[in-house]
């Protein structure tokens, strides 16, 4: 399993990278695999100003759907179109292709609370 260190982890299997002032966010490799195949996204927060921990969207496979969670307080700026068509790049490509929301931070901060690599790859086991 990997655990890119160029990104931070929240406890609830989101990972976090930043790009250029924003963040792209996306569910882990760990997150994916205990979902099984992905088959929806629902993310209808775009625009809007989310808390650290508020649900942003949802993701379903086909057994089960999850909520999903904002690691650190953002505006949403834009949802992945790509998992429209192709849900299935979650399973395939977690940390590239499969991001699913990009955020404009709003306390940077925020970003230390988060986990490492290392610590992530604790957590799971």
């Amino acid at each position: 399993m990997e655990f890119p260190k160029e990104l931070k982890y929240s406890k609830d299997h989101e990972w976090l990278r930043i790009e250029e002032g924003n963040a792209y966010i996306g569910i882990t490799e760990f997150a994916q695999g205990e979902l099984g195949d992905i088959v929806f996204v629902d993310v209808d927060t775009e625009g809007e100003d989310l808390e650290k921990e508020e649900v942003f969207g949802s993701i379903e496979a086909v057994k089960t759907v999850s909520d999903l969670f904002m690691p650190i307080n953002g505006e949403v700026l834009s949802f992945n179109k790509k998992l429209e068509d192709e849900p299935e790049l979650i399973n395939i490509d977690p940390y590239g292709e499969g991001w699913l929301i990009k955020i404009a931070i709003l306390n940077v901060i925020e970003i230390d609370e988060l986990l490492d690599a290392s610590a992530y790859q604790e957590l799971v086991g």
